[in-house]
């Protein structure tokens, strides 16, 4: 089963949105997301995307995801996982 199959099985689908955009930043360098930033690229909620990464960082087997601080919004460490 490839990678894509397994993230449409897995994940609901703000989650899988929420990865291609955790994962698209990685692949430009990035490493700290803010829920706010993710919600309007997104169009989603801060909220809804606060759950959901909460969510993200107990199952998901390919990133490491960390809540790191607040600073007017959660900001998430974001780190691929070793294999």
């Amino acid at each position: 089963m490839s990678t894509k199959d397994r993230i449409k099985e897995k994940y609901s689908d703000t989650q899988r949105k929420i990865l291609y955009h955790l994962k698209s930043g990685l692949r430009t360098g990035k490493s700290y997301f803010k829920s706010k930033y993710i919600a309007t690229d997104l169009g989603l909620s801060p909220k809804e995307v606060g759950i959901n990464l909460a969510i993200l960082s107990e199952i998901c087997d390919e990133l490491d995801i960390r809540r790191w601080s607040y600073s007017n919004s959660t900001t998430w460490r974001v780190t691929s996982r070793a294999s």
